[in-house]
């Protein structure tokens, strides 16, 4: 049987603050916008900024913890899964893209403004279990 991998992992800022809602069976979910930007030489050597906006999805714990910890401005590693979904709205089916986290590593700035440091220490951890054991072989 072949394997194949779906992995995403953004380094960004977010556009805006964290989305708090509960499910109708109580279950946290918390949506961020994540902001990444490339930088590139344009034919005439000047240097171009690209910026590409993420729509990323919490769940649980780690939805809690987002929302708790993260503010519009946060810098932030993110680890998850792209899902595309879609639904219905006035007769018409509209599509969404969105990055599944099943990690996330609040990046702050270290005092003296040398590099980065995680914080808090337990943000990274989650109860996210999709199926997959350290035991499973390698996809390629």
């Amino acid at each position: 049987m072949a394997r194949s991998l779906n992995r995403a992992t953004l380094i960004g800022n977010l556009g805006r603050d964290p989305e708090l809602r509960t499910t109708p069976s109580g279950i946290s979910v918390c949506t961020i916008s994540v902001a990444t930007t490339d930088s590139y030489k344009n034919k005439s050597g000047e240097w171009q900024e690209s910026t590409d906006w993420h729509s990323v999805v919490l769940w649980e714990g780690l939805a809690e913890r987002a929302h708790k910890f993260l503010k519009k401005g946060s810098k932030v590693y993110i680890e998850g899964k792209i899902k595309t979904r879609s639904y219905e709205k006035d007769g018409v089916t509209k599509f969404v893209t969105e990055i599944r986290a099943t990690n996330l590593i609040l990046m702050a700035e270290k005092p003296g403004g040398e590099g980065t440091e995680r914080f808090p220490s337990d943000i990274d951890s989650t109860s996210y279990d999709d199926g997959m054991n350290d035991d499973d072989e390698v996809p390629f």
